[in-house]
């Protein structure tokens, strides 16, 4: 999706924002860092894993990874695409974006200040309407007091004055050098049901014969190479809501809800993916819905992250390391199915935060006032 259209350019912001800050959990730690050529992004850690937001640009998730280690999501600061919106920039991370996909709509600039609340663990941000297309953005971000544990909550609200059509579409840059995992569908045999499974749906540019690919009885695996410049993309209808991405024995696992009985974008497609050179992206959809004046369709992700896991190459040895991660997350959170229309609030959104508002700078937070990009932090620093 992205390397045909990646060109290089520098936007330099000077920007101030507004804080609003609650009281925070005794075991989630919160500072002010450097991130991403960005000076005002905040850090939630535990003691176990930290979560890096922006607030300079986006909303975005800059940074997820086991305190002092390699950042599980990738970093493009640099990274530029023209549209007639503006120079649109990925930045990296975590964002949120509509499906299904449109130029120039789906690349609107989100170079600016977001609004931010930190109440408790969690923090919320929120962008500025979007002028061209009347729709507001906001992420949640909540960090559990101990494990790896993180609730991404995804918002988008209509704010034009008709209805539109929307999807949800949370989309995640990996660090390179890795491999996504999806999962096939539970084996059925044709004497046992004859209907099919789920949609499978590929691009215009979609090669299955790329060495990259490998679709193998209970999975679907699709390794990361560098010298392979040529973008792929698969998407999947999955209802075993989980996807997976592994890099040097680190393993990221995000689960979300499948929707019995709805419509999705892309064909009925719920996860994609995509790739081209070191660039790689693991994506989540919800299902389409109509929304409003005023109305808020929600998504929600829970990410995990595991150390020391050999996936080797094989489905038994994939099996063997994935599968008990996988249920043990899946039985924590009784399930991931959900009914229809359960990701639907009718309500203006900008009503939701009780949060008192302070002037920017008052000292609620603490700051780490060393530049800082989203390399490891040291456990000693801590």
């Amino acid at each position: 999706m992205m390397a045909e259209r990646r060109a290089r350019g520098l936007v330099l912001l000077s920007v101030a924002v507004l804080v609003v800050v609650a009281p925070v959990r005794a075991d989630v730690k919160v500072e002010k860092v450097r991130c991403l050529n960005q000076p005002n992004c905040y850090r939630l850690s535990n003691s176990v894993v930290e979560v890096v937001v922006t607030t300079d640009v986006g909303p975005r998730i800059a940074r997820y990874a086991f305190i002092g280690e390699d950042n599980l999501l990738g970093e493009v600061p640099e990274d530029v695409v023209k549209t007639e919106l503006g120079m649109w920039k990925p930045w990296g991370g975590h964002r949120l974006w509509t499906a299904p996909e449109g130029m120039p709509r789906s690349y609107s600039p989100d170079n600016e200040p977001v609004k931010f609340t930190i109440e408790g663990s969690t923090i919320r941000l929120v962008q500025p309407v979007e002028p061209k297309t009347g729709i507001q953005k906001e992420l949640a971000v909540t960090l559990e007091e101990g494990g790896t544990a993180v609730r991404v909550l995804h918002r988008l609200t209509n704010r034009n004055v008709w209805d539109i059509e929307v999807s949800p579409w949370a989309m995640t840059i990996m660090n390179g050098g890795g491999e996504v995992i999806l999962p096939h569908e539970p084996y059925r045999s044709h004497d046992e049901y004859l209907l099919p499974a789920r949609p499978l749906v590929l691009w215009h540019y979609t090669d299955l014969s790329d060495p990259r690919w490998t679709l193998s009885k209970k999975y679907i695996r699709l390794r990361i190479n560098a010298q392979l410049k040529e973008p792929q993309k698969i998407g999947i209808g999955n209802t075993q809501g989980w996807a997976a991405y592994l890099r040097n024995r680190t393993l990221f696992v995000k689960r979300f809800p499948w929707v019995e009985g709805v419509t999705y974008p892309d064909f009925g497609s719920n996860t994609e993916t995509y790739t081209a050179g070191t660039f790689v992206e693991l994506e989540t959809l919800a299902p389409l819905r109509r929304l409003a004046p005023g109305a808020t369709v929600e998504h929600v992700e829970r990410w995990f992250l595991f150390r020391n896991v050999d996936a080797g190459a094989s489905d038994q040895t994939l099996d063997a390391a994935l599968g008990p991660l996988i249920a043990q997350r899946a039985t924590q959170q009784g399930g991931m199915h959900r009914r229809p229309n359960a990701t639907v609030i009718m309500e203006d959104s900008t009503k939701r935060s009780t949060a008192r508002v302070f002037p920017s700078g008052t000292p609620r937070i603490a700051e780490a006032h060393r530049a800082r990009s989203c390399r490891p932090r040291s456990r000693s620093s801590r």
